[in-house]
């Protein structure tokens, strides 16, 4: 093997074991704030051969039926009653963590736990998104709109896709792309290696690039067997594909199942959403956000930016045109992104970021004017 500057990204489909895992957790939540936006809830769910369980912690006013939520995430990927038993054992947030969270001072709120989060963007897509990682996903989004509208048949929802693209010249190659699709077992292998050739040369032509890439198809061989049956699925496992795949860092925490309070979520959406301003702003190719938090504290207490050497101005006067730009209150940029009313179950799949799919918050330029007239 030669070398090369390869960067690789994943993506997995609706009906990988630990996606649904992430849909279960989230559809709860949604929920929860539909009916009371003080919830406070962090929702873990297990998926093994035919169990699932619901965990975790909810605080809530809202009724809400977690085996039927979870019921109507499954149905549609192909799955009925007689699957699975789902059991609940979800309890009530601790009342340490509660009073650190919820301040005596209404106008705070103190972080739910200590992290580290990030937020990423660079020029490289309209999306704002790492190359790699658009193509990922919009490999998966059209293979199961076909199978949804039966345009490919015999397929099941439990898929992964990878995406390898060499950047050692000034022009981006793709490398290779990488798609696994549980199927029928009695698929027929040349119409399913036609259909799935024929959606990697789409996309690919959607963002005029090569077509000439390696291609590997079910390279198991056989995946019949899929989703939980065939594999353990647990809520935040797939923390990378959330994000920005094989570019950008990450702190640890997942998304799924936790209300804004928990600054794994809400901090990376607020990141992302500062990183993607900078971009467009022309302060920078590329721009990486770190914010640490400590439990209870209402503010991060370090940040770090990140340009990767791309910025366009001194990295200092980027730094101080975030601080003047944004406000870095947890409960105020909870409110300025809309966090308590946001539908979450919609980025359990496919991303949260670079979604232009959806509307979210945490994706509009809104920022961009503010940021140029500070950095001056």
């Amino acid at each position: 093997m030669q070398y090369k500057k390869i960067i690789t990204s994943e993506s997995v489909g609706a009906g990988h074991p630990d996606k649904i895992c992430d849909q279960i957790s989230d559809a709860i939540l949604d929920e929860c704030l539909s009916q009371d936006q003080n919830s406070r809830v962090a929702c873990e769910v297990l998926a093994c051969n035919r169990l699932i369980v619901i965990a975790g912690e909810i605080t809530t006013h809202a009724y809400v039926d977690v085996v039927k939520t979870a019921w109507e995430i499954i149905k549609p990927l192909g799955y009925d009653e007689n699957d699975f038993t789902i059991i609940s054992n979800v309890n009530k947030q601790s009342v340490d963590i509660a009073q650190s969270v919820d301040k005596t001072n209404k106008n705070l709120i103190g972080a739910g736990d200590q992290g580290i989060v990030f937020g990423y963007a660079c020029d490289e897509t309209p999306q704002y998104m790492p190359l790699t990682s658009v193509l990922a996903h919009e490999l998966l989004k059209e293979i199961e709109r076909q199978r949804r509208s039966k345009e490919f048949i015999k397929i099941q929802a439990d898929m992964k896709s990878q995406v390898s693209i060499d950047y050692s010249n000034s022009t981006p190659l793709i490398e290779t792309m990488l798609v696994s699709i549980q199927h029928d077992e009695d698929y027929d292998v040349e119409y399913f290696n036609k259909k799935v050739s024929a959606i990697m040369e789409q996309i690919a032509k959607k963002y005029n690039l090569n077509t000439n890439f390696k291609k590997i198809i079910n390279s198991s061989g056989r995946f019949v067997i899929g989703g939980p049956i065939g594999d353990t699925g647990l809520t935040g496992r797939k923390i990378i594909v959330d994000t920005y795949g094989g570019v950008g860092h990450h702190g640890g925490g997942a998304f799924s199942g936790k209300d804004p309070t928990k600054v794994d979520r809400s901090a990376s959406y607020f990141a992302r959403w500062i990183a993607k301003n900078v971009v467009a702003a022309k302060l920078a190719k590329q721009c990486e956000i770190q914010l640490a938090f400590a439990i209870g504290q209402p503010q991060p207490v370090a940040m770090y930016v990140n340009t990767f050497n791309t910025n366009l101005i001194d990295e200092t006067k980027i730094f101080e045109a975030i601080k003047k730009s944004f406000n870095f209150d947890i409960k105020t940029f909870i409110n300025d992104l809309n966090l308590w009313t946001t539908k979450y179950l919609p980025v359990a799949t496919y991303g949260h970021f670079g979604r232009d799919d959806l509307d979210l918050s945490w994706e509009k330029l809104n920022k961009v004017e503010d940021l140029i007239k500070n950095s001056k």
